[in-house]
């Protein structure tokens, strides 16, 4: 029971990195209607520039993370204004999906060139202990605290952005109907290229935080956490803020229960063996609701 916990906290953990991660995809296809699948590699970006501030630098932890968070963002903004908003309305959404996958891709061999393919040690950047219960059979992390906390208050908060604020009503006006919207005095690019600004500005909190947790970094470590975090977003209903944070949760969940008791290999093949599951019986997601064409 208590190795189940243990596990069970873990999965926790992992599923609020995904979340975090899901978010960047769910709000941009919420609003811009497109897939960014860039968006794994900002988290690379962020670790890496934290990783360079701390290791190599000799900077404070804080002042690099606010640093990465900053950089991201203006990264996560310049890539709309370069690569997707010359392509928003191209006649086929083929060609934006295919510049996403470029941009990636120049992310990955840009951090090759610059660093290397060798594995670095990323230092753990939580100055949080490890917590210890009933009697020391249960352990939870640092790094499982501040995650779970900084979930907790990302998806709290901006979930008050959007309910609260004028530029949070921009964007769920912008997401219903760009048209109207603009009809309406809203700037359009302006709300899109702020939706990628939160999104990157997260993705560089959550590469800290899985890389805290788990302290490897290579050019290629955003990859498949950016690609399970889409899975999450999908899983609970892409589009969806509660959605991304109850994906990300049974994800992490499932991964770390998968690979606990049946087998590490197949951790990830039952990951996406649930996810079709569950698009097969709920194609828009937990938490998607199906979107009416308009004629």
């Amino acid at each position: 029971m208590m190795s189940f916990l243990n596990y069970f906290i873990s999965g926790i953990s992992l599923g609020s990195v995904y979340a975090i991660i899901a978010l960047g995809y769910t709000m941009v296809y919420g609003i811009a209607k497109m897939l960014n699948f860039a968006h794994g590699d900002v988290i690379m970006v962020g670790s890496f520039t934290v990783f360079w501030g701390v290791s190599m630098q000799g900077f404070p932890p804080v002042l690099a993370i606010l640093f990465s968070v900053v950089l991201c963002t203006v990264m996560g903004v310049t890539i709309e204004f370069i690569a997707y908003r010359p392509l928003r309305k191209a006649a086929s959404s083929l060609a934006v999906l295919i510049t996403a996958i470029g941009m990636s891709y120049f992310l990955q061999n840009m951090a090759l060139l610059i660093f290397g393919a060798n594995t670095k040690s990323f230092t753990s950047m939580v100055p949080v202990g490890a917590l210890r219960l009933a009697g020391g059979k249960i352990i939870i992390s640092g790094e499982a605290i501040v995650t779970v906390l900084c979930c907790l208050i990302i998806m709290t908060g901006l979930t008050l952005f959007i309910r609260k604020t004028k530029p949070g009503q921009a964007m769920l006006a912008v997401s219903e109907d760009k048209g109207a919207a603009q009809l309406m005095g809203i700037n359009v690019n302006g709300t899109i290229s702020l939706t990628f600004a939160i999104g990157s500005g997260l993705a560089a909190i959550a590469g800290i935080l899985l890389c805290s947790a788990y302290p490897s970094l290579t050019p290629y470590t955003g990859s498949m956490p950016g690609i399970k975090a889409f899975v999450a977003a999908v899983f609970g209903g892409i589009g969806s803020i509660p959605g991304a944070l109850i994906g990300g949760l049974l994800l992490g969940v499932i991964e770390i229960l998968g690979k606990a008791y049946i087998s590490s290999q197949m951790a990830d093949v039952i990951v996406f063996l649930v996810l079709i599951i569950v698009l097969l019986v709920k194609p828009t997601g937990l938490l998607g609701r199906k979107l009416q064409e308009k004629v």
